[in-house]
This record gives C-alpha cells, structure tokens and sequence, in this order.
C-alpha cells in the first residue's frame, strides 16, 4: 500500500472558519475522510502545526519512509529556507498545496521559498488541491 503524508502549516487548523470567502466553508478534518475514500489503495495520514520546527520534524520523521509528502506550509511558504533545506533533504517526492491562487492574492505571496526543492505546485483549486496532488505524486517515478 502506498503512503502519502498531508502536512498543513499555520492557521490551516481554521479551515471552515478563516475567511472563508478565500479558503471555504469546509474544516480539512471533514474533508479528510472524502479524500481518503477517494483513494481507497493509499494510506493517506494527516498532521497539522502551527510551529515550523514540528513541520520540519514531521517532514523529517515520514521522508525517508512515505512514497510522498503533500505540504501546505502556509505563510511559511514566503519565509522558510529551513523548510527548503529539509524537502531537499528527503527521499520522498513533496508536492507544495496552496487552496488559494496565491498569484491572485498580495504580492507577498507570489514567492515561494520552499518551490525550488519541490516535485510540483498546485494552487487555486480549494480543498482539491490535495487530491489533485496525491494524484501526481502517485504518477511519480
């Protein structure tokens, strides 16, 4: 069975209640058990910190054994070179989530800090982003 880690970073434990005009209606918990059911052969697991250094020991605790990572590192996204430096470090593909189109968004957000070391990037589709990244990563060789 394959095994793909969900990563989520600051205030993504909001969903459903931050503004939810930008990010939806829908808590990721409640749409976790869609997305698992949607791939019923892959064992999906989910973490969620608000602290980078847990993001990275996360990453670091499931990259060497996971067949791929899909990260949403929120605002750590524009600011974290230790996130770079720990996806480069992996076995495992990762794939970076955004629910918003961040280059609809402040200018701010139009850089990735974390791109460079990742398989791909998905932005603007909402909560399917995450299915539409484990569905790359599961094409990866």
């Amino acid at each position: 069975m394959r095994k793909i880690q969900i990563i989520n970073g600051p205030n993504l434990n909001l969903l459903g209640v931050r503004e939810p005009g930008i990010y939806g209606d829908s808590s990721f918990e409640s749409y976790l058990p869609k997305l698992r059911a949607r791939f019923p052969d892959v064992e999906i697991n989910y973490y969620q910190s608000n602290i980078e250094g847990e993001l990275i020991d996360k990453m670091q605790q499931t990259g060497f054994t996971a067949d791929g990572i899909v990260l949403n590192a929120g605002a750590y996204t524009h600011t974290s070179i230790a996130l770079l430096d720990c996806i480069r470090s992996l076995r495992c593909p990762v794939v970076e989530v955004h629910i918003s189109n961040v280059h609809q968004r402040e200018e701010y957000r139009h850089h990735s800090m974390i791109s460079a070391g990742c398989k791909g990037v998905i932005c603007g589709f909402g909560l399917q982003g995450y299915e539409l990244a484990i569905r790359g990563l599961l094409c990866h060789d």
